[in-house]
């Protein structure tokens, strides 16, 4: 069994960062992404960009990561007792984009690797991530082209992994407060490290490879069409779900505000404007309403049931 490589990952982490970046500014068309350098004073740091006020994103956020340290934060360990006491490094990528064009969904991807080490012990380590996407304005071909997309990353490694990992997608993104999901999913998964390091690391790498693939062409075919003040205002309501669920739930932010990590950072991925409503419900038969009786239900969407 081939031992953990971290500077493979943390190459391919950055590369990857890299890659985005430059395919999101080709695609916006105007704006650039600002970088900032940041450490960590227990161990680490990263590299965090931001687009602000692009002509397609309104704030797209992208961060790499590598923070190391010999305490272990509690949202790592209340799972996974053994880990306490070990050293342990954690390097990813993460990204939300928020567009401005309501018809565009906002998107999530993460992939990431941690290792916890002692003297004298075999490494615990194991890979995470996945991809997501949140429409506000629900089409059929773009959900199943986003989920089609998703299944192409997961094929090599058995037929059984996609549909396992949309289930835990489904099941991760969502809301139990309003008992909704956030999004249509995708696939997630967490803890992997069955087969050894080679065929964990590859899967990460197909997981990332596939996100532009999956992202791009819905973005193309949405970020032309017309919308007005009510379309945005419900955009900027349902923003206010992403907000929730990345405060309430989300376990990478736990972990790097636990970790001490860079509050700025950690917190890009919240969406510049956002509104909340009480006690509201969109009107029976209207295109906000066909979202929530559709797109945000249980569905197969390879096999359209």
């Amino acid at each position: 069994m081939s031992a953990p490589d971290i500077q493979a990952v943390k190459t391919y982490l950055l590369e990857l960062q890299d890659r985005i970046c430059a395919a999101l500014e080709k695609e916006d068309g105007k704006a650039k992404f600002a970088e900032d350098l940041w450490q960590r004073k227990e161990g680490g740091g990263g590299r965090s960009r931001v687009m602000a006020e692009g002509a397609v994103f309104e704030q797209a956020g992208i961060g790499f990561s590598h923070v190391y340290g010999e305490k272990m934060p509690p949202s790592a360990t209340v799972h996974r007792p053994e880990l306490a006491g070990r050293d342990f490094q954690a390097l990813g990528v993460s990204l939300v984009f928020h567009p401005r064009n309501p018809y565009i969904p906002t998107t999530h991807c993460n992939v990431r690797f941690f290792i916890a080490q002692k003297d004298n012990t075999e490494p615990v380590w194991w890979f995470g991530g996945g991809f997501d996407l949140t429409p506000y304005y629900g089409y059929e071909e773009d959900a199943v082209h986003w989920h089609q997309t998703a299944q192409a990353a997961c094929a090599p490694f058995g037929n059984h992994v996609y549909p396992a990992y949309k289930k835990w997608c489904d099941d991760y993104f969502f809301l139990k407060h309003r008992n909704e999901p956030r999004g249509i999913g995708g696939i997630f998964y967490d803890d992997l490290n069955e087969g050894g390091f080679e065929r964990c690391f590859n899967f990460m790498q197909s997981v990332g490879d596939h996100f532009l693939p999956a992202y791009l062409p819905v973005v193309a075919r949405r970020k032309n069409t017309a919308y007005g003040e009510r379309e945005r205002d419900f955009q900027l309501y349902r923003r206010g779900r992403y907000v929730e669920f990345n405060l309430v739930y989300d376990r990478g932010t736990l972990f790097g505000l636990q970790s001490g990590g860079r509050t700025e950072s950690i917190l890009m991925s919240l969406p510049p404007l956002v509104k909340w409503r009480y006690n509201w419900h969109p009107a029976p038969g209207t295109e906000e309403a066909k979202l929530y009786e559709v797109f945000l239900q249980p569905r197969d969407w390879l096999s359209g049931k």
